[in-house]
């Protein structure tokens, strides 16, 4: 897509069925008998999902994970390193398609939400149990809202768009400022609580809905460091009931006994077929381990090797930490350069359960309820609270096998006890960049990483890990400039 015009220009959007698990797989449906019954309407609010699933499996943990000092990659002479590889160093350009394909995938999934919140509104619509706008509208507005929490926190101020508009309406958008797109979010999240409030029993596996409303607007909360605020959003998930830590860290992780009782929300992937499906561990898994590790040996791995585990990240578990064994599993084989050795990847995404190729079908966590309880202790710390702050943390380590009593915290201390957890239990989740961004600790911890890095691998560029305080939001892409006349991100 090379226009913002065109990002913005009706998608036909459609599913498969009534039941959410399935997916929602693009096909086709006829505009002119679209959006006039309840079915159609949950169809579109399905599609309103598509984008979200297409950048998570492309694209967002090269700018949310890969960036950060959680993971790295493989180094491979024959693919390159132009995309990904830059990315990961802090060769930061606006030419960088990663950064286009999200913004565009993000309008995509923009427009899908504002079109099912302007047509759900037709009063010919018939509807067998009201509660199917109401779950409908929040969706979208909660999906809205997400969308451009994932775009503020990369690229700062972007255009806001709230409702369909035309071809010259979108020549004529500038970029929002950052504090408009906050107040945005904020409202879409408190307008999609309303909504989901009236919908209780509709409640569907895999779906956004109340308590992920909550838990969203927990965590823009806590992005602004408004933290009675967030406090208040986080323990209305709390106080429900309806959510709890699993007593096996794995079994969040395992696609083919999907989580719905710690995972608040995640982003949906199934082995049916190529659509619905990721390909997780047949890009992470070094590529010198053919199918070692994948168990489909007639499977390329020559593009693979990417978001490995770092030693910063190995060594930030401590001793006993029984995430460490999920996290990061261990293959010793030929490295890029022949040698034998150990080699760490990824080990949350796992190879195909029953598919005969690479289609695989792990989930992509967005909220957890181990998220909820971190971001409640670090409401609470931020507010003095340390002493009360402890027994959430304490909850994580516990389930990590971490049992020995937390004592003798002050508020920094304890700031940096939460931040460390948060690296380790959400590591390849998608959350280490925006979270060295949020508590001010980016420019810092990426320079002394960069430093590491460059001692112990010799294949980095001479310009890798210049780290500068403008490289904390990602460039416009450089069509938006030259095509619609956004102003570029300082530094770019």
């Amino acid at each position: 897509m090379k226009k913002l015009i065109y990002i913005l220009s009706l998608f036909i959007i459609s599913s498969c069925s009534h039941d959410f698990l399935d997916i929602y797989p693009e096909t086709t449906l006829n505009e002119g008998n679209f959006y006039q019954s309840e079915e159609q309407f949950i169809i579109l609010a399905n599609g309103c999902y598509i984008p979200l699933r297409d950048f998570e499996k492309n694209t967002h943990w090269v700018i949310s994970e890969l960036i950060s000092d959680n993971t790295s990659f493989q180094y491979n002479n024959r693919t390159g390193e132009a995309v990904r590889g830059v990315i990961d160093q802090f060769i930061i350009t606006a030419e960088n398609r990663a950064y286009a394909d999200f913004w565009n995938l993000s309008y995509n999934g923009i427009n899908r939400c504002n079109k099912l919140l302007l047509e759900i509104e037709r009063p010919e619509v018939k509807w067998s149990d009201i509660g199917y706008k109401h779950r409908s509208s929040g969706e979208a507005l909660f999906l809205r809202a997400l969308y451009y929490f994932n775009l503020v926190r990369q690229y700062g101020g972007v255009p806001l768009v709230l409702k369909p508009i035309s071809a010259d309406e979108a020549l004529q958008m500038d970029r929002s400022e950052e504090t408009e797109v906050y107040n945005s979010i904020v409202s879409d999240l408190n307008a999609a609580i309303t909504e989901f409030e009236s919908a209780s029993n509709l409640n569907e596996n895999g779906r956004a809905n109340l308590y992920s409303s909550y838990a969203l607007l927990g965590k823009v909360y806590l992005t602004l460091k408004d933290y009675s605020k967030a406090e208040a959003a986080l323990k209305k998930v709390m106080d429900s009931n309806k959510y709890a830590l699993l007593a096996n860290y794995a079994d969040l992780f395992n696609p083919g006994s999907k989580d719905y009782k710690e995972t608040i929300f995640s982003v949906q992937y199934s082995e049916i077929n190529r659509e619905l499906s990721n390909r997780f561990i047949f890009m992470f898994a070094p590529w010198t381990s053919a199918g070692s590790i994948t168990m489909r040996p007639a499977i390329n791995m020559t593009s693979a090797g990417w978001n490995m585990p770092t030693t910063d990240l190995r060594n930030a578990f401590e001793e006993g930490d029984l995430r460490k064994g999920v996290s990061i599993k261990i293959w010793n084989g030929p490295d890029w350069d022949g040698v034998v050795r150990d080699i760490a990847y990824t080990g949350k995404y796992q190879r195909p359960i029953s598919a005969p190729d690479d289609r695989t079908g792990d989930n992509v966590p967005v909220l957890r309820y181990s998220d909820v309880l971190l971001m409640y202790a670090e409401a609470l710390n931020e507010q003095g609270r340390t002493g009360e702050a402890l027994a959430y943390v304490q909850q994580v380590r516990n389930r990590a096998g971490l049992t020995a009593p937390l004592s003798g915290y002050d508020q920094a201390s304890l700031a940096n006890l939460i931040a460390k957890e948060r690296q380790v239990e959400f590591c390849f989740e998608n959350q280490r960049w925006y979270d060295l961004k949020r508590t001010g600790k980016a420019v810092e911890v990426m320079t002394a990483h960069g430093q590491r890095e460059k001692a112990e691998k010799d294949f980095l560029f001479s310009s890798a890990y210049q780290i500068a305080p403008y490289k904390l939001l990602a460039p416009l892409p450089a069509e938006q400039i030259l095509i619609n006349g956004l102003e570029q991100n300082p530094g770019y």
